[in-house]
């Protein structure tokens, strides 16, 4: 498969952007990977961010490397070379990296919007957000999905992992309103919903494999991972 420009957004954990499964499908600020190092070359206020940028407890550094283990993983689902080792992901696309989320997989809504944000100006056309929580989405959350709507991107959200109904219990930010958001469900190698996905026929769109449920066996997609690896 040729290599695509489309640049996919993964707001998660962070990217392990050196792996070598990941390197080459990296997405490249070219005005900081050429420039000063510790200086802000394209003045976008984040220093030395060359494959993406964290927006973590309120803070901005240039450097989203992953400290979980699980951004790397939906890069490597998205956008592993296709280079004949390892894995190889569904589209040949340009992976940026959003950190988000903290070690222990915690985040802010206001980080969120600023990593959507980033998305936005620097012209991605999809975003990853394998992340989410009970309750309904905030305004400005909504506010910032619809910026990335009218910025012609579509904006992927997980379903969750509560084995809930999110038409009854809303969960954020799958049940957003705008028109923009695939909301995507976890299903198992027969098909079927997998036991712990959540579900809802007015708010989850579509169904993708995601593990079988099974308490010793949850998750059955090899990919990418920390340390140079690969994990199911």
């Amino acid at each position: 498969s040729e290599q695509s420009d489309v640049i996919v957004a993964v707001i998660d954990t962070g990217v392990e952007f050196d792996h070598h499964d990941l390197a080459a499908n990296m997405w490249v600020n070219v005005a900081e990977r050429d420039g000063v190092a510790g200086v802000d070359d394209d003045q976008n206020g984040v220093i030395d961010d060359v494959h993406g940028a964290a927006f973590v407890n309120g803070r901005q550094v240039g450097n989203p490397r992953d400290d979980n283990g699980h951004g790397t993983h939906c890069a490597g689902t998205i956008a592993a070379v296709a280079n004949g080792q390892g894995v190889v992901g569904m589209a040949q696309a340009k992976i940026m990296a959003l950190k988000v989320l903290t070690r222990n997989g915690g985040g802010l809504t206001s980080d969120a919007i600023r990593c959507i944000d980033y998305a936005i100006r620097n012209e991605a056309k999809i975003m990853s957000n394998s992340w989410g929580g009970q309750g309904a989405v905030t305004p400005v959350l909504e506010q910032a999905i619809e910026r990335a709507q009218r910025a012609g991107i579509l904006f992927v959200a997980a379903a969750g992992n509560d084995n809930r109904n999110i038409d009854r219990i809303s969960y954020s930010p799958a049940n957003s309103r705008n028109d923009n958001v695939l909301t995507v469900g976890a299903i198992n190698f027969t098909g079927r919903r997998s036991g712990f996905s959540n579900f809802g026929t007015q708010n989850v769109d579509i169904g993708a494999p995601g593990g079988t449920g099974a308490p010793a066996d949850s998750d059955d997609i090899l990919s990418t991972y920390l340390n140079d690896d690969f994990a199911f």
